[in-house]
């Protein structure tokens, strides 16, 4: 049964059956904003753009390398002194399945609209810490979206094998005016690795700062 994530739970990649999760997906799940007429007639759908990155910290809290959208164009980012984006990190341990600008149409489908798909043996040295964020590229915030999960899952982009652990996101008071959610790590403690739920929203207006956030705030 998948795990309920809570902010600030701690857990290790432990299955069931005793053995060690290594090659999952994280992934996100979100709805377009769809506003009915009087009886179905005039409906509205507002597309809803949401963003799953990532970046990944040595044990000084520096970044070592990244994984976020290739459209966001080098002359916004290089005003924050970030590098170019990208779906896949150097050691191709992480991949990132690309963008997804609408959300779901007509009803969750049940697969997730981006995915990073993940093996932990893969992963360089180097690489001590790996931070999953969400950011909403629109004018809408986190409460005004109908539903939105981010998940840990044994599977494939297009197949959902096993859910591992989920966190539950939108349609909450708790998210109004938020553009930004730092949903979780990764991290190594003694030669394993285990997840940690941080699940802190802000109103950051771009990825950008939310990577400062977290160097600032959460890799050290």
């Amino acid at each position: 049964m998948a795990i309920r994530l809570e902010k600030g739970q701690r857990i290790n990649l432990e299955k069931n059956n005793g053995s060690k999760l290594t090659n999952f997906c994280v992934g996100c799940n979100w709805g377009a904003i769809e506003k009915g007429g009087f009886l179905g007639f005039g409906k509205e759908t507002i597309d809803v753009d949401l963003d799953l990155s990532c970046i990944m910290t040595d044990s000084d809290g520096a970044i070592c390398d990244h994984i976020y959208s290739p459209l966001y164009k080098p002359s916004f980012l290089s005003q924050y002194g970030m590098p170019a984006g990208k779906v896949d990190s150097n050691d191709k341990a992480l991949h990132h399945s690309g963008d997804d600008r609408k959300g779901d149409e007509g009803g969750d489908d049940g697969l997730d609209n981006e995915i990073i798909t993940v093996d932990l043996n893969k992963i360089s040295p180097s690489v001590q810490q790996i931070f999953f964020f969400l950011n909403n590229c629109g004018k809408e915030d986190f409460s005004q979206i109908p539903y939105a999960a981010i998940r840990m899952y044994e599977g494939t982009p297009d197949r959902v094998k096993e859910v591992f652990a989920q966190y539950d996101v939108a349609a909450s008071p708790q998210y109004k005016g938020k553009l930004a959610l730092i949903m979780g790590k990764l991290y190594r403690k003694n030669g394993e690795w285990k997840f940690a739920a941080i699940g802190d929203a802000y109103e950051d207006a771009n990825l950008c700062l939310t990577i400062k956030r977290i160097l600032t705030n959460y890799a050290k």
